[in-house]
């Protein structure tokens, strides 16, 4: 089997996860997905294989080299984002793409257009992998699944190639934030591993925002319209009062690059109670945290104003940035840079304008950087990835279980 018939075969299952649920996996749907893979594994003859309650499947390549190799983990995720169904995908693959309007679904009249997605043009000549536009495509993150797999296939049927011990790892509800919080990584008992969950090809990524969600619930007092001066406090007004005190130009719609961001994400309420959702992302974790101090400093400001307790901010960090601890080990993204010059991959090492499992793992002791996946315009029906793409990586994956090897000889 192919990597891409490796691909095509795993986004007919349905994954996608729920946080509402506060089980792991948050969906039992990704449960009978692992247990495709764990037959997968067997078949192809991994050691140490194991699924647990919650979802996290590990396997072993052993080694086949006489000498000692510090284990290396490659590392993806099952499920899919909850944003767009996953259900009954039908993918199919545009050959040598001609640079042209992509129509997925004639009839509804939904196209897939270098005008609104320019990047389809860096792919010019290539066989792309597209949905039938009604639900998203799930190479976020199958395609990573699938180069693991098919790396490790490849391994095995080229027992010329010397590596070291390579452990996999699958888990669940990573699109939550969840994926790596039962992480065995005692268990897992990689040195350092490689998350497959990166976009375009090429990038390489160990940095990250500093993450933490926010909500401000705004308490009101409601009285009759008619005899409401000077008593009345609407909750839906302070509220957006409260919105407008965040910098306009400091949103995900406004920044690029290392610039941080207040993301306003839902608003729910009546006269009496409102509630706003924020996620709040910076790369600098001296800014991160003045970004959180302000959103408490906004809500005294307005509490000052309307009455202490009108506006309370709970914050919760969800993930830092992962340099801090891949930074001290930088011969582990020297590998990887070079295992992509080595599979004729231009490197772009680039952050991350998101998180990934990666970035929690490397807190919980295994340092993971991100390797590009391939796929692009995640979570949605315009999702796509280019069929190269998949081979580049399955092939990077290949060269830094060589080039670890060689470089411990």
């Amino acid at each position: 089997m192919t990597v891409i018939e490796r691909f095509l075969k795993y986004v007919t299952f349905d994954t996608q996860s729920d946080e509402s649920t506060g089980v792991t996996p948050s969906t039992p749907k990704q449960m009978v997905f692992a247990q495709y893979l764990k037959t997968e594994l067997e078949e192809l003859g991994l050691k140490d294989i194991s699924l647990d309650e919650n979802g996290y499947l590990f396997a072993t390549l052993p080694s086949n080299v006489d000498h000692e190799v510090p284990v290396v983990g490659f590392i993806a995720h099952m499920d899919t984002s909850p944003d767009m169904g996953g259900e009954n995908v039908k993918p199919r693959i545009v050959e040598k793409y001609d640079g042209k309007d992509i129509p997925l679904c004639a009839e509804e009249n939904i196209i897939l257009s270098p005008a609104n997605f320019p990047e389809l043009l860096d792919h010019v000549g290539e066989d792309l992998i597209v949905t039938d536009g009604h639900t998203l495509l799930g190479a976020d993150d199958k395609a990573g699944i699938a180069e693991i797999v098919g790396a490790v296939a490849y391994l095995i049927a080229h027992p010329e190639i010397k590596h070291g011990d390579i452990r996999i790892g699958f888990n669940p509800d990573e699109e939550i934030g969840l994926g790596a919080h039962k992480f065995d990584v005692k268990k897992f008992g990689a040195k350092w591993a490689y998350t497959m969950d990166g976009g375009e090809v090429g990038e390489l990524e160990f940095e990250n925002f500093n993450a933490a969600a926010a909500k401000i619930r705004v308490k009101g007092r409601n009285v009759h319209p008619g005899y409401a001066k000077n008593k009345m406090i609407n909750s839906l007004l302070v509220a957006n009062e409260y919105a407008s005190l965040l910098p306009a130009n400091e949103t995900p719609g406004t920044t690029e690059g290392y610039e941080g961001f207040y993301h306003l994400i839902g608003m729910e309420g009546e006269v009496e109670n409102t509630v706003l959702s924020y996620i709040v992302r910076d790369h600098d974790r001296e800014k991160f945290e003045a970004r959180k101090q302000a959103l408490l400093n906004y809500a005294a400001q307005l509490n000052e104003k309307y009455g202490e307790g009108t506006v309370t901010v709970e914050l919760k960090d969800q993930y830092y940035n992962m340099r801090q601890q891949v930074e001290p080990l930088m011969h582990i993204i020297d590998i990887a840079f070079a295992a992509m010059q080595e599979a004729g991959v231009t490197p772009k090492v680039k952050a991350i304008r998101g998180g990934t499992d990666g970035a929690q793992l490397s807190f919980k002791g295994l340092p993971c950087p991100n390797i590009f996946a391939g796929g692009l315009n995640f979570h949605g029906r315009y999702e796509f990835v280019p069929v190269q793409s998949i081979e580049k990586a399955m092939n990077v994956v290949v060269k830094i279980a060589e080039l670890t090897a060689k470089r411990y000889c």
